[in-house]
């Protein structure tokens, strides 16, 4: 098995920490929320084994990267940028990019902004759907209906930290387990998308008597130490953004993203199941699309959950590129 190598390089004027393994072209890994480069254990292997240098980044607010205090650091064009300086950190002139759940706004950013540099994208849980006439903030308020939606929600400052600081290993594992495929159908009381109007999310989670397999004791702990130290201020100021994002990307309006493209997404996967009409409208926006896959029964954890049905279909894009 590749060596997993640890490094801290400075991009954009910050310090990003990454973990890389093998030798060749470089794949360039960004996580979600609330995630780590660790996300990625299974595919950094993978990868370094089929011939390529893969490196997982923990993004501006996780891990061992730097945590800039104000909310407008963590805008979109930050972290296309940071993934620029790490690039040529790392002494490369182009990568292939792999992003989940928030990584993959980012890395299809990254590609709509920069197609010379990173030539190849693939997006896992979060299909792509170009920037719209309408402000982020105001559709997320309708799909809330009665309630907020959780993106909504996470948009006061101090709000989730709140419910979320006197017991991370607890909400982590609440909500690692609700959205991913092993959790049962959602109850009558609602599910962890919306929240009820001066709740918490922490009330919607389910705690399981035991750990689901593919997240296994040893991850939970090392997810929880990452958490314990940093907090998740960093992580949720990524959605305290969107607005933000929606206003510096205008110039972008309903453009498409050109390089050679992949989506990876699970059955029961929300943003997945959300984005039916952006799957649907891939032919326009990915027009370089080279598969487009749902996996049956696999919740949002898409490359933890399933790790050797997706190393073998991002082996597969990278090699045929």
């Amino acid at each position: 098995m590749a060596e997993l190598k640890h490094r801290v390089v400075t991009a954009n004027g910050i310090r990003i920490h990454l973990v890389e393994a093998g030798k060749g072209p470089l794949v360039l890994m960004v996580h979600g929320f609330p995630e780590s480069w660790y996300s990625w254990r299974h595919q950094l292997h993978a990868l370094a084994e089929a011939g390529y240098r893969a490196a997982a980044i923990d993004v501006r607010g996780y891990g061992r990267s730097s945590a800039p205090a104000g909310i407008d650091e963590y805008r979109m064009m930050k972290h296309v940028a940071d993934n620029l300086g790490v690039v040529e950190a790392l002494g490369e002139k182009r990568a292939i990019i792999f992003g989940h759940d928030w990584g993959a706004p980012i890395a299809a950013n990254s590609a709509l902004l920069r197609p010379d540099v990173f030539h190849a994208l693939a997006l896992l849980s979060v299909p792509y759907s170009p920037r719209g006439a309408r402000r982020p903030s105001e559709a997320f308020r309708q799909m809330g209906g009665k309630e907020e939606f959780y993106i909504e929600y996470f948009q006061q400052p101090g709000r989730a930290e709140a419910e979320i600081e006197p017991d991370v290993r607890g909400w982590l594992l609440g909500f690692y387990y609700c959205a991913s495929g092993d959790a049962p159908a959602p109850a009558a009381g609602g599910t962890m998308a919306t929240i009820p109007h001066g709740g918490r999310m922490r009330d919607r989670l389910t705690i399981p008597e035991k750990l689901p397999g593919w997240l296994t004791a040893e991850d939970l702990d090392f997810y929880v130490s990452e958490f314990e130290r940093t907090g998740l201020t960093g992580g949720l100021n990524r959605y305290r953004n969107v607005d933000r994002d929606w206003e510096d990307l205008a110039a972008f309006t309903a453009q498409p993203i050109t390089v050679p493209s992949l989506f990876i997404g699970g059955e029961k996967d929300g943003p997945t199941r959300w984005g039916g009409a952006a799957i649907a409208n891939f032919s326009k926006t990915l027009p370089g699309l080279r598969g487009s896959h749902v996996l049956s029964g696999c919740g949002h954890w898409v490359q933890q959950e399933r790790p050797w049905e997706v190393n073998e279909l991002l082996v597969k894009f990278v090699q045929g590129l």
